[in-house]
């Protein structure tokens, strides 16, 4: 008998190609069966709704209380019906520690860090005060973020670097390769924001190695990977072709209905899906990780690779073999989601609306092999 029974369900598991009503079995914090006819001690009748593995939000800004831009882990998980937060750079190797002991320690949610190639993280980050952590290199040390990054080896999934203009200024790309660099002999992939140019995403894109991940990756004009034609930029399929990994991360300003489209109708899914929520972004437009994957829902994305790319796809892009699919023996952790319809007004960061028919809501969550 297990501990937790999820019955009846439509299961979703794109990881193992599942998709049908059965019942989820957890025991000991670890998924134990799927199948028909389970018995626990306790059961949950999830009949009507969704399950699927734990779902794994790529871009979050989770340091509470310790940088400004942070949300609250535990509220905000429960509320975007994810069991695992990757936080994309709150932190630095100066304060990666305070992170750790503070937040990530003391949270129910599963919170794997980037650590910052900046050393005082984002520290900077509000309606009336932004300044971009890399925009004076005085700020940065190589070894410093290395040696953070060894320190918690078996924390930190790799090495965030923002740039653009608002957040390397007159550094330009400059901090990339000093990341690339760190990222290189951590042995970790290099998550990296661009925002509006300088540098150009021609500069940026070749430079991305297999395992990249490229955050913000259907952001509008400029830096967009549409050129003016309406096609592909040449650089961006070449970096896909090479294994970069392209993430969401629509956050306050970062994503946009006419490039998502425009990928889209060229066949260029996203690989990952993700809300970089933090203190502005979760007053809207991006609000929290269902509100971002309905929106690819509205945009004609099929639910399951809608799921696909919150799961599986999440946790392979920062090497976290332990999670994103119902595959017994791994972690305990599942979202039940409820689908609501009707008409909603999405919107993406320029402002431009898009009507959708249905919006994903958290109707529950197993942790570590319990309700939570």
């Amino acid at each position: 008998m297990h501990d937790l029974v999820l019955k009846g369900g439509r299961v979703i598991d794109p990881a193992q190609g599942l998709d049908k009503v059965t019942d989820v079995g957890f025991t000991g914090g670890k998924v134990a069966a799927v199948g028909d006819g389970l018995q626990g001690k306790e059961v949950r009748d999830v009949s009507g709704k969704i399950v699927t593995p734990g779902l794994i939000d790529l871009h979050t800004h989770v340091y509470y209380g310790g940088t400004s831009l942070g949300v609250d882990p535990d509220s905000y998980a429960r509320q975007a019906g994810c069991t695992t937060l990757i936080d994309a750079g709150s932190a630095g190797p100066g304060n990666i520690l305070g992170f750790r002991k503070h937040v990530i320690e003391r949270s129910e949610t599963r919170i794997v860090p980037l650590i910052n190639i900046s050393y005082p993280g984002i520290f900077a980050f509000s309606l009336n005060v932004m300044f971009g952590e890399n925009e004076n290199l005085r700020l940065i040390s190589s070894p410093e973020c290395l040696k953070a990054a060894r320190e918690h080896a078996d924390l930190v999934r790799g090495i965030k670097v923002r740039v653009g203009r608002t957040t390397s200024g007159p550094m330009a790309i400059a901090p990339l390769d000093m990341a690339l660099e760190v990222a290189d002999h951590a042995g970790l992939p290099v998550m990296v924001h661009l925002d509006s140019p300088p540098p150009y995403r021609s500069e940026v894109m070749p430079r991305l190695r297999k395992g990249d991940i490229l955050t913000h990756c259907f952001r509008p004009f400029p830096n967009s990977p549409v050129a003016g034609d309406m096609n592909i930029h040449d650089d961006v399929l070449e970096a896909r072709e090479r294994g970069v990994i392209f993430d969401i991360g629509h956050g306050k300003g970062s994503f946009g209905f006419e490039t998502a489209l425009t990928m889209l109708k060229h066949g260029f899914l996203p690989d990952v899906i993700s809300s970089d929520v933090h203190v502005l972004s979760i007053q809207g437009p991006a609000f929290d990780q269902l509100s971002t994957m309905s929106k690819f829902m509205a945009i004609g994305v099929p639910l399951v690779e809608v799921i696909r790319a919150s799961t599986i796809n999440a946790a392979k892009a920062v090497n976290l073999g332990d999670r994103g699919t119902l595959k017994p023996g791994l972690l305990g952790d599942a979202t039940v989601l409820e689908v609501e319809e009707g008409s909603f007004d999405f919107r993406d960061s320029t402002g431009e609306t898009h009507k959708g028919k249905q919006h994903l809501r958290c109707g529950g969550i197993v942790l570590n092999g319990r309700w939570w």
